[in-house]
């Protein structure tokens, strides 16, 4: 029975999210699988995969056979490394220990490459928060600005339109009283 190590797709449109396989070829993309391998999930930046090496190690060396996008994977979370390194030790060319420590080595360098990736993608949005908020100041302060103009013009014309009352009233006020008094004197004359 031939056995491919494929991705089977699971989540919701627009939203995929994968398992991991090692499934008969024969057997639908979604359909019967001979053993769960892990999960891949592309909607993430960088993309999350949880593999297990072992169990994928296992498949290769019985004969599958990776997809293409399988063998990226693989490749990525260092079980295709692993398989020429347990191939080395069969044939002789490296013991365990030698070939755990490479391993090792390697998953080191990787998950350190992984860590710069993510720090730069935090550095990068942290930096584009900041610069978009630096853009939203400047256009509030020029909102602001354009707006403080009309509210001193309408300030100064109100100003204007009190001062000009307020002289209107003072005139007016400074006539009344001096005819008003004779008028009043002469009803108060008239009262008596």
């Amino acid at each position: 029975m031939p056995v491919k190590i494929r991705l089977q797709r699971h989540g919701k449109k627009g939203k995929p999210f994968y398992w991991v396989v090692a499934a008969d070829v024969r057997a639908k993309r979604d359909g019967k699988f001979l053993e769960k391998l892990g999960t891949y999930n592309p909607n993430t930046n960088p993309a999350t995969i949880n593999l297990d090496v072992d169990g994928s190690v296992k498949w290769l060396q019985n004969g599958a056979q990776p997809t293409d996008t399988a063998r990226a994977i693989l490749s990525y979370k260092g079980v295709l490394l692993k398989h020429h390194l347990l191939g080395g030790v069969r044939k002789g060319a490296l013991t365990e220990e030698q070939a755990e420590e490479k391993f090792n080595a390697w998953l080191e360098e990787k998950e350190q490459k992984i860590q710069d990736k993510k720090d730069g993608l935090t550095k990068a949005e942290a930096e584009a928060r900041a610069k978009a908020l630096e853009a939203e100041k400047e256009a509030n302060a020029k909102r602001v600005a354009a707006a403080l103009p009309e509210e001193e013009e309408v300030t100064e014309d109100a100003a204007e339109e009190t001062a000009e009352a307020a002289t209107e009233e003072a005139t007016t006020e400074a006539e009344t009283p001096a005819e008003e008094a004779p008028a009043g004197e002469e009803a108060d004359k008239k009262e008596e």
